[in-house]
């Protein structure tokens, strides 16, 4: 049986990126399907399975941010892939706060935004395929890894690919301190830029669904000069 094809949504105003980054990404096996406003979007998700979707920050009629939050605020946890203008840190960091998985900046090579599509859709076929049926918790909350799922009390709370992903970095190495690098790495199996503060803000946003007080993190704790630790039990470090 042949491997199914990932269903990608590609989302930009500009028609001549859309139509050669849609043969570009077509000639690598992957379905395209283009959409030149947030409207054309919600009726390409509506109607299909995607598995991912590449969304530019700047469109005239609803920005990318807006679109990225409102899905969020939705439940629709597709990953997402935001372009940014390049250079422009802020909305990088404001895009990632509003629930976008990566982030890649304008002009861009098809061949890395590939890199980026082909990372985040392996992550998950091999965390869907290899991982055990596994819940871990910790105080209220149940981390279910098989169902790519997170609760507390029972009542499910909504986590993005990008959130789970780190997270299950995080409880796979419990009370063990992981640098931003090795971070990036385990996360999504690359270098950590100089500048950048995805992780950090990635690590904001899960303090937030998992913490009473998320300027006092019991569970995702600083592990200052160093990184990050993720303790079970609550614990000061």
């Amino acid at each position: 049986m042949a491997e199914k094809k990932p269903n990608i949504a590609l989302v930009d105003d500009d028609p001549k990126i859309l139509e050669l980054t849609a043969k570009y990404l077509r000639d690598q096996n992957l379905n395209v399907f283009v959409a030149d406003s947030g409207s054309a979007l919600d009726d390409i998700v509506n109607a299909n399975s995607i598995d991912l979707i590449v969304l530019d920050l700047m469109m005239p009629e609803e920005s990318g941010l807006n679109l990225c939050q409102r899905y969020r605020a939705k439940n629709i946890n597709v990953p997402i892939i935001m372009l940014t203008a390049k250079g422009d840190e802020v909305d990088r960091i404001v895009g990632l706060e509003m629930g976008a998985d990566d982030y890649l900046p304008k002009p861009f090579s098809p061949r890395e935004l590939l890199a980026r599509i082909n990372a985040i859709i392996r992550r998950q076929t091999t965390l869907g395929a290899n991982t055990p049926k596994q819940i871990i918790r910790f105080g209220s909350f149940e981390f279910d890894t098989e169902n790519r799922s997170l609760s507390n009390e029972g009542k499910n709370i909504s986590i993005t690919a990008g959130e789970f992903d780190l997270l299950k970095v995080f409880t796979d190495h419990a009370k063990q301190p992981l640098s931003r690098d090795r971070i990036m790495q385990l996360a999504k199996g690359k270098e950590l830029d100089v500048f950048d503060r995805s992780i950090d803000v990635q690590i904001s946003r899960i303090r937030r669904l998992i913490e009473d007080n998320p300027n006092k993190p019991k569970y995702l704790q600083t592990k200052w000069g160093y990184g990050y630790i993720f303790d079970p039990d609550g614990e000061p470090q």
